[in-house]
């Protein structure tokens, strides 16, 4: 009952509540995100597989600006992160705007992580079954482990969470997620510059 109902409606009323509580938070980052970015905007959206495989656009606030070289070309991630932008990043201020994700009813708080479109057509039949839950802002296996373990292991962690899905779990593992964040230690990796690219099997 919860995994096909509650834990929708859970994750709607604390993600409304939360985005409420944090609304200052979210007005102040949007607004100085614009400024030091340098006209590249406070927000980057990009598109994920939900549930299902449905196609969605995760919104993260944008931590890079969009500096390029003579050619054109996008500078190196590391030139273009700014101060407040890394400060962000490792305060996992970023991830905030996926609150709206959640309310839309495109991610929920706890699942996997929403990965890259590209990978759709590498997943095997075992791997494919994350996107039977939608995806989340944390993870089962973002708290245990996130780049130090492989991505076997990743969506071992995925389809055991799938497998699963309790009140309980969703608790700890949000428990877990504000430990690490205290901690200053980002669990959202699928953007980073650490995590290999996913070539499949």
């Amino acid at each position: 009952m919860y995994k096909y109902f509650f834990k929708y409606l859970v994750d709607f009323l604390i993600a409304l509540t939360g985005l409420i509580i944090l609304s200052p938070v979210f007005l102040a980052l949007m607004i100085g995100l614009h400024f030091v970015n340098k006209g590249a905007g406070a927000f980057f959206t990009q598109k994920r597989p939900g549930k299902e495989g449905k196609i969605f656009k995760v919104i993260k606030f944008k931590t890079m600006t969009d500096e390029r070289d003579a050619s054109g070309n996008l500078l190196p991630d590391k030139e273009r992160l700014t101060k407040v932008g890394c400060f962000v990043r490792s305060t996992s201020l970023d991830e905030i705007p996926q609150l709206l994700n959640v309310i839309k009813g495109d991610m929920s708080l706890i699942g996997p992580r929403p990965l890259l479109v590209q990978y759709l057509p590498l997943y095997n039949e075992f791997q494919r079954r994350r996107h039977e839950v939608r995806p989340g802002i944390t993870g089962w296996a973002q708290v245990n482990g996130r780049n130090a373990i492989s991505w076997e292991q990743k969506f071992e962690y995925d389809v055991w969470y799938v497998d699963h899905i309790s009140l309980s779990l969703d608790l700890k593992i949000l428990a877990r997620t504000i430990q690490k964040v205290f901690k200053r230690e980002g669990i959202n990796s699928d953007t980073n510059a650490t995590m290999e690219i996913f070539k499949g099997n």
